[in-house]
């Protein structure tokens, strides 16, 4: 009786240690009071350690990993068992070739202070021409300004004058038509795109004879004479 007490005394030490209600717990006082006796009862075998005899894996098996072959391995085993691995300690430092890499490896990432500094050096200077040319480009540019924006006005001003013109004209065409039909016409009908060919036609052909004329006007106007100067 004794005994069944104390382990439920120590089963609900245990549950408000933890934070829990042994209320909530599904798991029975002589459950609980078993299992603190098996953990209190637990003795575990000391892991044997064979310092004496270490493990050295024999490279001339075919049975033996080839990752166990290497001289990283090696490496591991003279850290583990010192001269009992019986590693040779020549074949644990790199080769010349592999000193070269690590050398030139080294040089990559981590460069002396006076190569350090051209890097800065030829850095600042690559960003300074970056932001002369940027601050050239800008300075040429506010320097075409006036003229942009001179241009730009007269551009607005043509695009304007044409949809004048082209109103105009259309308006003109449309009289032409009422005058010709005498009715309004739909600018859009066949009849009405037709009378503007013909127009332009004509208009095309008068072009070309006032052109003719001016060159034949041009080519019989008299020579004018060459001025003789008082001796």
């Amino acid at each position: 009786m004794a005994t069944h007490m104390m382990c439920k005394s120590t089963a609900m030490f245990c549950w408000a240690i933890r934070g829990l209600s042994p209320i909530k717990s599904y798991i029975p006082a002589s459950a609980q009071c078993g299992l603190l006796m098996q953990i209190a009862h637990y003795n575990p075998k000391p892991l044997k350690l064979n310092l004496k005899d270490p493990y050295i894996p024999d490279k001339d098996s075919e049975k033996t990993p080839e990752w166990q072959k290497t001289a990283k391995y090696d490496r591991k085993l003279f850290g583990r068992y010192g001269f009992s691995s019986g590693t040779d300690l020549a074949k644990l430092w790199p080769s010349h070739a592999q000193l070269e890499d690590m050398i030139a490896e080294e040089r990559e990432w981590n460069p002396p202070l006076e190569v350090t500094l051209k890097n800065v050096e030829a850095k600042e200077k690559e960003a300074n021409a970056k932001r002369l040319a940027r601050e050239k480009l800008v300075a040429a540019n506010m320097a075409k300004m006036p003229k942009m924006v001179a241009d730009w006005r007269k551009e607005k001003r043509e695009a304007k004058q044409k949809l004048k013109d082209e109103k105009a004209r259309r308006e003109r065409l449309l009289a032409e038509a009422r005058e010709r039909f005498g009715y309004a016409m739909d600018p859009r009908s066949p009849k009405f795109l037709e009378m503007v060919s013909e127009i332009e036609k004509e208009e095309k052909k008068k072009r070309k004879l006032m052109k003719r004329r001016l060159k034949e006007d041009q080519s019989q106007a008299p020579l004018a004479a060459p001025s003789t100067g008082s001796s």
